[in-house]
């Protein structure tokens, strides 16, 4: 290979490995501001108003406005985590920037939501004084039970991160491997659990929250129906005893699997994302 072939070898793999960086640095700032945005607190502009962008006329259209704005973060989380789209995708841009495309989009869809979502006022439920603050320290352990589930397997493949850094090294990515650490011993889906905590234990619960919650959960349930199709796939039985055992969202007694039964590794779940 002649020098200037490397040195463009090179020089777009650190390009994809910006690319990469940029994507994580997108999902911090938009995902923090989801969480203030969503719960009501330190940012000037809330769920409950007012709308960033446009107003609708009438409550019905706000609701068919939000309703479709969640139906779209849905589609595009799962249709990009099709095989078959990976496999399409990977035609236009390289393997390596193939989850860190996953990532930007996703992080445009979630901006779309924050922009564009109808605020519809009114209370369900106000907590206030020492119970404000109670719910809201659990409000927040969902969102940390969230961020920490990819740590629980591999944070930075989940981001993208790993696979640009290991196409920078020339390094042949590990086959995914099936593993139950931590918090995966008690539930399958620890990382939605977190966020149905984040949605659902919120000091105010406003007719538009409430949207975002009921919306975001039923994405959920039929999103990992699918992911877990996918699992069984790569890992047929293994998984299928895995899923008989350990519950989806919410641990029960004697429901949990032995730390050590499993391989090291990528989850299952991580991996097909």
């Amino acid at each position: 290979m002649s020098q200037s072939v490397q040195q463009s070898s090179t020089q777009s793999r650190v390009l994809v490995l910006l690319y990469s960086i940029s994507a994580y640095l997108a999902f911090l700032a938009v995902f923090m501001f989801f969480i203030g945005w969503s719960v009501g607190i330190i940012l000037p502009w809330t769920i409950d108003g007012p709308a960033l962008w446009f107003q609708t006329p009438t409550p019905f259209a706000a609701v068919a406005v939000n309703t479709g704005l969640i139906v779209l973060f849905g589609l595009q989380h799962s249709i990009m985590a099709r095989q078959s789209f990976k496999s399409m995708l990977t035609r236009v841009v390289p393997q390596a920037a193939e989850r860190a495309t996953f990532v930007w989009i996703s992080n445009l869809m979630l901006a779309m939501i924050i922009v564009c979502w109808q605020p519809l006022p009114g209370a369900i439920w106000h907590a206030e004084g020492m119970l404000y603050a109670i719910v809201l320290a659990v409000n927040l352990a969902g969102w940390l039970i969230l961020v920490s589930s990819t740590f629980m397997v591999d944070h930075f493949d989940f981001i993208g991160l790993r696979q640009a850094w290991n196409n920078l090294r020339r390094r042949t990515p590990e086959p995914p491997a099936f593993v139950t650490a931590f918090a995966y011993r008690f539930v399958r889906h620890p990382m939605m659990t977190g966020l149905i905590i984040g949605l659902w234990v919120v000091p105010i619960m406003s007719w538009g929250h409430l949207v975002l919650s009921v919306a975001l959960s039923a994405y959920i349930l039929v999103g990992t129906r699918f992911e877990e199709q996918d699992l069984i796939k790569t890992f047929g039985e293994q998984y299928r005893q895995y899923r008989a055992r350990v519950p989806m969202l919410f641990p029960r007694p004697g429901s949990s699997v032995s730390a050590t039964s499993k391989q090291t590794g990528i989850t299952g779940t991580q991996t097909q994302r």
